[in-house]
């Protein structure tokens, strides 16, 4: 895992703030080693000076630690953000105590910062969708990630039945949510929000179409309702229209993220692969609730 630096350190000291419970000693052995990168280079002065920016990657023969490893997979790191890979079927977040990315992110978080950190949300996804959950380790951060959390860029990987009459779009209207706790856009403006998303086809597979999606807002189940009102409801996603003859998962996960550093400001992206079997869509049920 790389971890991308906000601050300057001697290269001895990072290392000493990443390991507090190892001795100097081991510590000493792994820059002797080889095994710290930086900027991709190894590097084994101890006062070598590491500037914001820099990223640091330390390979696991490196060290022995007692730190345990995240509960998701980490696609990003540094001392203010968190950014993991959320799988499909639990929930970013819970009010009723039910598992969730956040709880357990944070336990972890507490455990190998003595305290200090947690995980406060930045942005969701549906319990259902999976990729790129962005998480702060402060609440300072997360309210300066969200004051600029229109400069951001989401893009998603859409599976839907169908084919679009256009291969690229944009898709708006206002939309509310009934005592079923379903989405639906509407003509009437009153106690709706407005929704911005942009399509473009990726490619054509025999009754599906694989899209790119990028929203330039985030309601609740925005993407899954604007494209079955664009007549192509997204594989698996019967609550939105899609065949009901099979249990799937819902094809929607959040490939890419851009976003504002909040210590540099300059932009940065963090990109999830497409999970297996994506693309495969069966004649039977799959394991997926």
């Amino acid at each position: 895992m790389k971890i991308s630096l906000t601050k300057s350190y001697t290269l001895f000291g990072f290392l000493l703030e990443q390991y507090p419970d190892s001795p100097k000693t081991r510590v000493k052995k792994i820059l002797q080693s080889g095994n710290v990168l930086v900027n991709n280079i190894p590097v084994t002065l101890h006062s070598y000076k590491l500037n914001p920016g820099d990223s640091v990657e330390i390979l696991k023969a490196g060290i022995k630690t007692s730190k345990a490893e995240a509960p998701f997979p980490v696609l990003y790191e540094d001392q203010q953000l968190i950014v993991i890979d959320k799988p499909a079927g639990i929930a970013t977040s819970s009010v009723d105590g039910s598992r969730n990315i956040r709880d357990e992110l944070s336990a972890f978080l507490r455990d190998n910062s003595k305290g200090k950190h947690r995980a406060w949300v930045i942005h969701r996804l549906d319990k259902e969708v999976s990729g790129i959950v962005m998480f702060a380790k402060s609440e300072v951060v997360m309210e300066k990630i969200k004051d600029k959390w229109d400069e951001t860029e989401k893009h998603y990987y859409a599976l839907v039945e169908g084919v679009p009459e256009q291969t690229e779009g944009t898709i708006k209207s206002w939309l509310v949510e009934d005592s079923k706790q379903k989405v639906h856009s509407t003509r009437n403006q009153e106690n709706a929000k407005l929704a911005v998303t942009h399509y473009k086809v990726i490619k054509a597979l025999e009754k599906y179409t694989l899209m790119d999606i990028v929203t330039e807002t985030g309601r609740k189940n925005q993407i899954r309702v604007h494209l079955s009102d664009l007549g192509c409801p997204i594989v698996g996603d019967r609550k939105y229209g899609a065949s009901a003859e099979f249990v799937r998962r819902i094809r929607l996960h959040a490939y890419s993220l851009t976003f504002p550093n909040p210590e540099t400001g300059k932009p940065h992206t963090v990109v999830s692969r497409m999970p297996e079997g994506f693309l495969k869509v069966g004649k039977k049920d799959e394991k997926y609730k």
